[in-house]
């Protein structure tokens, strides 16, 4: 891992423990504290670490329920509700096998039983996969979708006015290209705006963002963070707030200049962009 203590501007490579790729998942105990304010969770395929410590140790993996479908293709999402309540946001397999489609689930035990909440989005034709959800009120949620149809890449917002109960899709903020389109992160501003990033794997391929001022209703142009990418295989962001405003967005990319894939943070002001540090 790399850990930023200066907001993104310096980073330092770390080894944390009780990292097994390997090891098999097994049920968790629950006694999970989803309110500790040095908690974090790390969800992949079927199953879920944590970490009570800002991931410098984790535990072993704990196995998700299938919720009765063929297949779980996790990437981390989730909201704390409380001490024992958490949504997590995942991904099941189509009724085909194939990929995916967005789902929410909960658990209110500290994580021993995690239940099925409900579909986020209808079955697509392609493929509607890797949420990225931010609450905007009480029980107003609102969650980015990986979308792909007929070969093109696109983000599609979906809303929630019963916390989680139910969805309706609300807008479609941005292309993310060819190439089987890229996920977008999502975070929330102080004053209420929702900022999304996304990979754009078209040309110029690069890392772009859209903001919205109205709860993800309607979004601005396009801000292009880069452009410099050397091929489409980029992006994958994920963006947090600082205390100063700054956001700080991370990302794994390759250019001319350095052709091998790394991971770049661009910190960039949302009134007003400027470039970032790798």
């Amino acid at each position: 891992m790399s850990r930023s203590l200066d907001g993104g501007e310096s980073w330092k490579l770390e080894r944390p423990t009780g990292v097994h790729p390997k090891k098999k998942s097994t049920e968790c105990p629950g006694g999970i504290d989803f309110a500790n304010p040095d908690f974090a969770l790390r969800c992949r395929s079927g199953s879920f670490t944590v970490s009570n410590d800002r991931g410098r140790s984790w535990s072993d993996p704990y196995r998700l329920p299938d919720f009765g479908q063929q297949n779980i293709m996790a990437r981390t999402d989730y909201i704390v509700n409380g001490k024992d309540d958490c949504l997590i946001f995942l991904t099941a397999s189509k009724t085909n096998g194939n990929e995916g489609r967005p789902f929410c689930a909960r658990t209110t035990d500290g994580g021993k039983t995690i239940e099925f909440v409900s579909w986020i989005a209808p079955e697509p034709e392609g493929f509607s996969i890797m949420p990225a959800t931010v609450r905007v009120a009480k029980d107003h949620l609102i969650s980015a979708i990986r979308r792909k149809e007929q070969g093109v890449g696109f983000i599609e917002v979906y809303v929630s006015k019963d916390d989680g109960k139910s969805w309706q899709l609300l807008s479609k903020p941005a292309g993310t290209g060819k190439r089987n389109g890229n996920p977008a992160d999502m975070v929330r501003l102080e004053d209420g705006r929702i900022v999304v990033t996304y990979g754009y794997r078209s040309v110029p391929q690069g890392i772009r963002a859209v903001i919205s001022k109205d709860d993800g209703k309607t979004w601005s142009k396009e801000i292009h963070l880069r452009d410099d990418g050397r091929t489409w295989d980029l992006g994958y962001p994920q963006t947090v707030l600082r205390p100063d405003g700054k956001l700080v967005t991370v990302y794994y990319y390759t250019t001319e200049k350095d052709k091998e894939q790394h991971i770049a943070a661009t910190i960039w002001d949302p009134d007003g962009v400027r470039k970032g540090k790798e």
